[in-house]
């Protein structure tokens, strides 16, 4: 009886040794486990934040004062005398600029012919249209500037080719008008008159 009882003593000991045993390598391989999870890390991030540009023309009658003419309140063209008692042969210049706006991106301009109005002058009237250096228009200035309308057109002709500008108006078109009124002109044309309005389309580049 003693003996079993040894027996039963000695079972327990061995029993309790095998689950501390076990224990012990089980806190072993908790301890490996989380040294794993909490290994130390780092990051790195880029962004960037994306503005779209505008584009803005804005013109001139006198070359200097700059600002945008929308449509219904066109730029008033100051045309050389004798404009408004023109008689066959007579030719007038008027100057018009345009750049872009600062700020806006660069671009490319397009002249055309809007309207012609008043009582019936338009039909008799030819001119021209070119770009020179400066801003000083008249008959010098205009026969060494570039074609933009070929001269003798129809008033209602409009522009040919693109004129360039720079961004954030560092550069300047002025165009060159030159209006006439042909010499043998019927008498019918007295007293007549002609509102034309020009158009510039500006075209972001």
């Amino acid at each position: 009886m003693a003996e079993t009882r040894r027996r039963m003593r000695e079972r327990k000991r061995l029993l309790v040794r095998r689950v501390r045993a076990l224990l012990a390598g089980g806190l072993v391989l908790g301890i490996g486990t989380t040294a794993t999870l909490a290994a130390w890390n780092d990051s790195e991030y880029g962004t960037a934040t994306f503005t779209a540009g505008r584009f803005d023309i804005v013109g001139a009658v006198d070359g200097t004062t700059f600002t945008n003419h929308p449509v219904g309140t066109p730029g008033a063209l100051s045309f050389s005398t004798p404009f408004n008692a023109l008689a066959p042969g007579s030719t007038v210049y008027a100057l018009f600029s345009v750049k872009t706006a600062n700020p806006s991106v660069a671009g490319t301009l397009q002249l055309s012919v809007a309207s012609t109005g008043g009582t019936g002058l338009g039909t008799y009237l030819r001119y021209g249209v070119r770009s020179i250096a400066g801003v000083a228009c008249n008959a010098t200035t205009y026969t060494a500037g570039t074609a933009v309308v070929p001269d003798n057109s129809a008033i209602g002709t409009a522009g040919t080719g693109t004129q360039a500008v720079a961004a954030n108006g560092t550069s300047t078109v002025n165009y060159c008008f030159a209006v006439t009124l042909p010499a043998g002109t019927l008498n019918t044309a007295q007293g007549l008159t002609a509102i034309q309005t020009w158009q510039i389309t500006g075209t972001s580049s």
